[in-house]
């Protein structure tokens, strides 16, 4: 007897499926893949930044616009007054205050204690240094005041042969001998620089201020997402639900919004609020919530006549409950597809807000500032990768958030051909 054998069919919900239709979709994944790297790199920040200072503000300006792969031999003077080094979690959120003033030069001398530099575009020019000075945070107050530094005379420090007694920033009295001192300069004060991408007008880091940027950027969309959601669901659930006088109101008022250009709304908001970047966040937020209400009320139009929302008004629920449990869960995947693209809009809009002056202030990076920064210095040599690199970075920013939002399209899509 042969027995025939039937291939039972097997059923998957519908999550397996959007899923296979998305990870099919090689460019889709492609710029999920640059999103969760950018994601990343925000995050890390300062923790994975040349430049640990906060805004990546460690600059000169004898090195500004520097082309890629320029190296500096910097000199680090103390800044003589105190700092406070964070922990690891506000390090990765504020970065890390640096203790020295960073000045570039071509060559140095040590002449017994002072040091003889040359310095970085200034041709011929020689200066000297107190040795002490650049190693040493040194007392910048009274040295009278100082118990035991009566015979200090007006300097906080005394020189007798090889040793030193100097007077520190908190006041206290120390000791080292000069070769102590030459020693500690050569370990610390001397540091060979690697600018990957340049360096800026202020002769900032290129590397260090685009990836704080990313930063911004994300920073920018999330936050307005956030508002845009809350607003234009609210708005929306109510315009489709209710209908009559309510839906003609929010409709009249989305259509005003809709008719106004989105640059010109946000200017004239961040003009309401004064600038910066919080101000920024709340511009794009409440000029890009008209697209997620007009999707939330035409489709809670569509929904809100089926039988399972009219058994659940016999059932005694609540408008609230109704909406936000039975109706709204059923347009996840269309709001996905909607989010996607405005994080693409809001970056793209603080980046056009910053080119104006109108979003992050210095010295924050923004990408649009940087943009901004490096006009001037088009058709130059020197400056071109000002402009080329934070471009560059706000053309892969908004194409992988406009692939992402494209393949979320197409996957929530059940007409589209699994492969």
């Amino acid at each position: 007897m042969q027995a025939n054998l039937v291939k039972e069919e097997v059923h998957h919900s519908p999550s397996y499926y959007v899923r296979k239709r998305f990870f099919s979709n090689y460019t889709a994944v492609a710029g999920l893949v640059v999103v969760i790297l950018a994601v990343i790199i925000a995050t890390l920040g300062y923790l994975i930044m040349p430049d640990h200072t906060p805004d990546g503000d460690d600059g000169s300006v004898y090195i500004q616009t520097k082309p890629p792969g320029f190296e500096a031999t910097l000199l680090k003077k103390h800044k003589n007054i105190p700092i406070e080094h964070p922990h690891f979690l506000e390090k990765m959120i504020s970065g890390d205050p640096s203790e020295y003033t960073i000045i570039p030069i071509k060559r140095y001398e040590i002449d017994e204690k002072n040091l003889v530099v040359s310095y970085e575009n200034i041709a011929g020019k020689k200066e000297k240094i107190s040795l002490l000075s650049a190693v040493k945070p040194l007392y910048v107050g009274e040295v009278k005041k100082i118990k035991g530094a009566e015979t200090m005379g007006e300097k906080p420090y005394r020189i007798d042969g090889e040793k030193v007694t100097f007077i520190n920033q908190k006041g206290e009295i120390e000791t080292i001998t000069i070769p102590e001192l030459v020693k500690e300069f050569q370990t610390n004060n001397i540091e060979i620089r690697t600018y990957w991408l340049g360096t800026d007008r202020q002769g900032r880091d290129m590397l260090s201020r685009l990836i704080l940027g990313t930063r911004i950027s994300l920073g920018i969309g999330l936050v307005a997402v956030f508002i845009s959601v809350l607003v234009g669901v609210t708005l929306g659930s109510l315009a489709g639900f209710f209908s009559g006088k309510v839906d003609y109101i929010i409709t009249w008022f989305m259509t005003v919004v809709w008719s106004i250009p989105q640059i010109m709304l946000v200017i004239a908001i961040s003009l309401a609020l004064g600038r910066g970047v919080l101000v920024a966040f709340i511009a794009v937020g409440l000029t890009t919530w008209v697209d997620i209400a007009r999707l939330v009320r035409g489709e809670i139009m569509a929904i809100k006549e089926k039988q399972y929302i009219e058994a659940s008004r016999a059932l005694g629920l609540s408008n609230f409950k109704i909406v936000f449990k039975h109706i709204l869960p059923n347009l996840f995947g269309p709001l996905i597809v909607v989010i996607s693209s405005n994080f693409a809009s809001a970056i793209l809009t603080e980046a056009g807000l910053s080119f104006l002056g109108l979003g992050a202030q210095p010295p924050t990076p923004s990408w649009g500032m940087m943009v901004y920064e490096g006009k001037n210095y088009i058709g130059s040599e020197t400056g071109f990768h000002m402009i080329f690199y934070p471009s560059l970075a706000i053309c892969v920013m908004v194409l992988a958030f406009n692939l992402l939002g494209n393949g979320l399209r197409d996957a929530y899509d059940p007409k589209t051909q699994i492969k």
